[in-house]
């Protein structure tokens, strides 16, 4: 796989490496039940995926008095930590990372989680070691601002022309294009493939096999 447009390849953590959309969305849901908020509907709930949590939780509870947020994010991370454990990589992932790393990629994360959040995942999954930089919304500015990526290039020494952000949301790809970097989709995440498309991302993939089989043609 030799390397033709991108030495860093960028992911989103949940919806493109872990299956987890369902648990959080569940989780937005329960957390608005406990407050006794309108419950948002499984769309709406799985649209806010990717950001940052007090911009997810602003959208999925418009009505609530911008005092209650923290509560309402101890109720949602009270929910979505009773099952974490039980979440797990999309098949196939494990195998692309390690081809990738070994090919001489430069591996990186770009998520709406917050730092604990996504140290803890990382270490379940254990891939700590796999990536060269990560960066969390509780670091910067939440996605779609172009900060994760533009941060994430100047740490490692890397072009924007030469990166590529590979999300399952909307949010992932705004931020590529606000970034001036290539973007790729997935459609087994937290957005619909229409909405995707509309970005025009270089690549939509079905399944991680793939994502893996265009990379390895194109990357």
């Amino acid at each position: 796989m030799p390397r033709q447009q991108f030495d860093l390849i960028v992911f989103d953590w949940d919806g493109t490496l872990m299956d987890s959309t369902a648990h959080i969305a569940r989780s937005i849901q329960a957390a608005c039940r406990d407050l006794g908020l309108p419950v948002p509907a499984d769309e709406a709930a799985r649209f806010v995926i990717g950001l940052g949590l007090r911009d997810a939780l602003q959208i999925a509870a418009p009505s609530l008095d911008p005092t209650e947020y923290p509560r309402l994010a101890e109720r949602y991370r009270y929910h979505y930590l009773i099952k974490d454990a039980h979440t797990e990589l999309f098949a196939g992932v494990r195998e692309l990372l390690g081809e990738l790393s070994s090919l001489g990629y430069l591996l990186a994360v770009a998520t709406g989680k917050s730092r604990v959040g996504l140290n803890r995942a990382l270490a379940e999954a254990q891939l700590t070691s796999v990536f060269d930089g990560t960066r969390c919304a509780d670091e910067t500015f939440s996605k779609p601002h172009p900060a994760m990526l533009q941060e994430l290039t100047r740490e490692l020494g890397q072009d924007l022309a030469r990166t590529v952000m590979i999300g399952d949301t909307t949010h992932d790809l705004q931020m590529a294009t606000n970034a001036g970097v290539a973007g790729i989709a997935v459609t087994y995440g937290a957005h619909p493939a229409d909405a995707l498309a509309k970005l025009e991302p270089r690549f939509v993939a079905d399944d991680v096999a793939a994502l893996g089989d265009w990379l390895r043609e194109h990357a």
